[in-house]
């Protein structure tokens, strides 16, 4: 409290905006990272003050993912902690489950989220040894603005923050529909037509896969080379084998086994014009955060024709594309399955702890605690239960300092009393 007092002496500017002081930390975000800290920080007994830009929690799941999404692991490996997923749940489950899974974790870990505030800035107050977060709250056509005052700040605003668009030469001038990954639902919209695809990551691969599905002509655009691996060898998640065999072989012969693994099951990848990485896929992962394609039925619509790999683009035109090996194919709609990137830097006045990309400096598993109080969860690249290793850290490191000053301060309390009472 006495940094408080020291803020307000400081700052004569502090009662111009409706500044609200959080006894505990503030999370920003309220996405699986969020949750999983928060509920962390309620088993700890230390309160706790949630921020989200969007009207809902898991904002990216709610609204920026296509209808047939399903988790690429079992659910053992996706489940927040404290809470495993419902026993009826399938092994991936899908979209409409996991949102209801991570509906009934915050309804069990009193989770509410205060919705559609949007967090402008970040600072750490030297001065009062507080953080500082503003925010503008939007409710209709109304803004209003509010400062918290804070001792810990939890970022959670993870990797995937906002849409990555790629510069395509032509791309302003292409007449037909432009639809980014984030607001590509159901391929029922695209039957009949020809659609490229760019970008041939996990969701490139099965939004193509879902337009083949819905009579549409894809053409996916693999102008890097990629890792794909089936999603599941010998009836086991390929994902629960590598670990189980990492725990007794290095990393580098594991890659070897599941590229051997993955040539019997899938055969060799680039008789359909894919090429794979020098590096193996774990390591490739590890060093790069680039996530091998576990595949779902993609590469035989690859072996059949009916989606069509070619390499990268040279420039769109109104209603085609040149590619640079100099063919041109005729289109009517591109879907940009060009990925996320994290959005820290836009708001965060740090430049010790976070890098420019938006990620800790340090990598993983050393990410998770920068200074002055300042935490970061789900910036692993290692999904969700890299964000639920993050959390639970998060939550004891400050949990042990809560529950030290909280005895201390009832001690203090207890003495104060015994004097008064000796006094009468």
């Amino acid at each position: 409290m006495e940094n408080l007092f020291r803020l307000v002496d400081n700052d004569q500017d502090l009662f111009s905006r409706r500044c609200i002081w959080v006894n505990g930390p503030v999370i920003i975000g309220a996405g699986p990272s969020g949750l999983a800290t928060a509920a962390c920080l309620r088993e700890q007994g230390v309160p706790f003050m949630v921020l989200e830009r969007a009207d809902c929690i898991a904002s990216l799941w709610q609204r920026r993912t296509y209808d047939r999404l399903k988790l690429h692991l079992p659910k053992q490996f996706c489940q927040l902690p404290n809470l495993p997923f419902p026993q009826d749940f399938p092994e991936y489950p899908s979209k409409k489950q996991f949102i209801e899974y991570l509906e009934s974790y915050a309804t069990k870990f009193e989770i509410n989220p205060r919705f559609n505030e949007c967090v402008q800035s970040s600072r750490y107050d030297e001065t009062s040894g507080l953080w500082r977060v503003k925010t503008a709250a939007t409710c209709g056509s109304s803004r209003t603005e509010f400062e918290y005052i804070c001792r810990w700040l939890v970022v959670a605003t993870g990797e995937n923050a906002e849409c990555v668009m790629p510069e395509i030469e032509g791309l302003g001038e292409f007449k037909g529909d432009i639809v980014h990954a984030a607001d590509y639902k159901s391929g029922e919209n695209f039957k009949g037509k020809k659609v490229l695809v760019v970008g041939c990551g996990n969701s490139g691969m099965e939004l193509s896969l879902d337009l083949c599905n819905h009579n549409a002509s894809p053409s996916l655009v693999c102008r890097s080379s990629v890792h794909v691996l089936p999603r599941e060898i010998f009836g086991i998640s390929t994902f629960e084998l590598a670990s189980l065999i990492m725990q007794w072989l290095p990393l580098w012969l594991v890659d070897k086994l599941l590229l051997i693994f993955a040539w019997f099951v899938l055969g060799n990848i680039k008789n359909y014009g894919l090429r794979r990485p020098s590096q193996g896929p774990f390591q490739l992962k590890n060093t790069k955060g680039k996530t091998p394609v576990l595949d779902i039925g993609t590469l035989e619509k690859i072996r059949s024709g009916d989606i069509k790999v070619v390499p990268g683009i040279k420039r769109l035109s109104t209603n085609s594309v040149e590619l640079v090996n100099g063919e041109r194919h005729y289109v009517d709609a591109v879907v940009l399955a060009t990925g996320y990137r994290s959005n820290v830097p836009s708001w965060l006045q740090e430049g010790e702890f976070f890098s420019k990309n938006g990620f800790p400096k340090s990598p993983f598993p050393n990410g998770w605690k920068g200074k002055s109080g300042l935490y970061a969860v789900g910036f692993t690249r290692k999904g969700l239960s890299g964000a639920s290793s993050d959390a639970m850290k998060i939550a004891q490191d400050i949990g042990e300092v809560w529950k030290k000053e909280t005895k201390q301060k009832k001690q203090r309390t207890t003495a104060c009393h015994r004097r008064c009472i000796s006094q009468f």
